[in-house]
């Protein structure tokens, strides 16, 4: 019998389920059984700010089982991972993305635009944040923490005491609740995270064999649209939290695929920004985010990122 390889996951709802997902279908494109192995994390054990916390705090203890050989691979929200590689360990698949936009849960099922002002939206992102600001709505925007279900029962619960909250659609959709989004944002209204909607699957370096297996999930088009998103946050040096956002799109050029991306830094307070975009090949998708991020920083990019500590 065949001993089943051993996944790495958080214990939240959304993990567990992307994991799940991920052990499943390399199980069908490989025959490989997988099971699932609880990493507790030090921000599944606080309830402070992520931007306190730093960022990586959801990924640390997974890559640590990892370089300790007590998994065999694991399952990262691609936004989540610190922008630079870690020694020792490879992203041996990016599985096909998810819808990687932000959505509204409100209140009576009312849309961005008709939330009256002084209402009150939550989200956790310091991205989300800048951005509902910057749409001069009036909005009373409150950081909130906690899993998606916590998050929705703001809004949705019996004792609700928001107006809205902003989500990932990727995890919305994943846990099952998609059908009580209200409106899924446009992103020329809310430019999503870099690497949103993604999954990363990474594993140690050197182990070609199961290097191998687990790109039987690769996602081409998913990488190279993550590849450019992240090379743009890694050259203007900003974490997770830093309210930076990016979103790559597959076009067709004249010469075959092209990339258009999209980058965006905000200040916290939402007064200002600079928003640019840049488009290339699919091959040289870490180049167009590279570039992208020093026609950014040319723009006075660096003067609106403030701390990410």
């Amino acid at each position: 019998m065949t001993t089943p390889l051993r996944l790495g996951t958080r214990g939240s709802k959304l993990a567990l389920t992307q994991s799940q997902l991920v052990a499943d279908e390399l199980t069908r494109r490989t025959g490989r059984p997988v099971e699932l192995v609880r990493v507790v994390t030090a921000g599944d054990k606080s309830s402070a700010p992520v931007t306190q916390l730093g960022v990586g705090v959801f990924v640390t203890a997974l890559r640590e089982a990892l370089l300790r050989d007590e998994v065999d691979f694991a399952v990262h929200s691609y936004k989540d991972l610190p922008s630079l590689p870690h020694a020792g360990l490879h992203i041996a698949a990016v599985p096909e993305r998810e819808d990687p936009r932000d959505v509204l849960i409100a209140r009576g099922g009312r849309t961005l635009a008709e939330l009256p002002p002084g209402a009150t939206v939550g989200t956790g992102a310091v991205r989300r944040i800048a951005q509902l600001r910057a749409l001069g709505l009036e909005l009373q925007v409150t950081p909130i923490r906690g899993n998606i279900d916590t998050r929705m029962a703001r809004v949705l619960g019996p004792e609700a005491d928001l107006d809205a909250v902003v989500l990932a659609r990727a995890g919305v959709s994943r846990i099952g609740r998609a059908a009580e989004i209200t409106e899924t944002l446009d992103p020329m209204l809310m430019l999503p995270a870099p690497a949103q909607g993604a999954l990363a699957v990474e594993c140690r370096d050197g182990q070609s064999d199961l290097v191998e297996l687990l790109g039987a999930l690769d996602h081409a088009p998913s990488r190279a649209a993550v590849t450019a998103e992240r090379a743009m946050l890694a050259t203007l040096e900003a974490g997770c939290s830093a309210p930076v956002a990016a979103h790559a799109e597959f076009a067709e050029g004249e010469h075959g695929d092209e990339i258009y991306l999209r980058g965006a830094v905000i200040s916290p307070d939402g007064a200002r920004a600079v928003r640019l975009s840049r488009t290339g090949t699919p091959a040289g998708a870490a180049e167009i985010g590279k570039a992208l991020a020093a026609d950014l920083l040319e723009a006075g990019a660096d003067t609106l990122m403030g701390s990410t500590e």
